[in-house]
C-alpha cells in the first residue's frame, strides 16, 4: 500500500470525443472504464517477457509518471499500491505506451530485487499453460520456481 497520502499533482484531461484527436493527438487522456480503471500490460524491458497484467486509476498512473516506479490500483484490496513496496521487487519504468484509443497502457520495466513480479515469488504471473484434454480445460506448471521466500517476505508482523 502506498504510504504517501499526498495525491499526485498530475491530472488527465477528459478523453476527446474527436476520434482523430484521441488516436493521433499528443495529449495523454486515458479512457478509464466505469470503475475508473485502465488495464496495464507489463513486460520486461530487456527480453520482452510478459510479467503481469494489472489496473491503474488516475492516481496510480500519475504516480507512475511522476516517480518512474510502477503504481497500480488493487481491485481486491481497493487501494493504491506501489509495486515492490513489500518485496523490494520495484518496477522501474523504462517506457510507457498507450494503445490507439487510450484505454490500455503498456509498461516496459526493469524489475529490481529478486527480478520477480508475481506474489508467488516467480518472475512472471504467467507461469501456467492452459490446455484442453478430454473435453476439459487444464493448467500445467511451466517449471518456473519462486525466486524468493514468499512466506518470509510477506509474513505479517506478530
Amino acid at each position: 500500500m502506498v504510504q504517501n497520502k499526498e495525491l499526485p499533482a498530475l491530472q488527465f484531461p477528459k478523453a476527446p470525443s474527436d476520434k482523430k484527436a484521441l488516436e493521433e493527438g499528443s495529449v495523454l487522456s486515458p479512457r478509464f472504464d466505469a470503475a475508473g480503471l485502465v488495464t496495464v500490460v507489463v513486460t520486461d524491458a530487456a527480453d520482452g517477457m510478459l510479467l503481469m497484467v494489472a489496473h491503474m486509476n488516475a492516481d496510480a498512473l500519475a504516480l507512475t509518471l511522476e516517480t518512474g516506479i510502477a503504481h497500480y490500483w488493487s481491485r481486491s484490496r481497493s487501494t493504491l499500491w506501489k509495486k515492490g513496496e513489500t518485496s523490494g521487487n520495484f518496477q522501474h519504468v523504462v517506457e510507457m505506451r498507450t494503445d490507439c484509443d487510450q484505454d490500455a497502457i503498456w509498461l516496459r520495466v526493469k524489475v529490481l530485487g529478486h527480478d520477480a513480479t508475481c506474489h508467488t515469488g516467480r518472475r512472471s504471473c504467467f507461469y501456467r499453460t492452459v490446455g484442453f484434454n478430454d473435453g476439459k480445460a487444464t493448467l500445467a506448471d511451466d517449471g518456473s520456481k519462486p525466486l524468493f521466500d514468499t512466506d518470509q517476505t510477506y509474513r505479517k508482523p506478530v
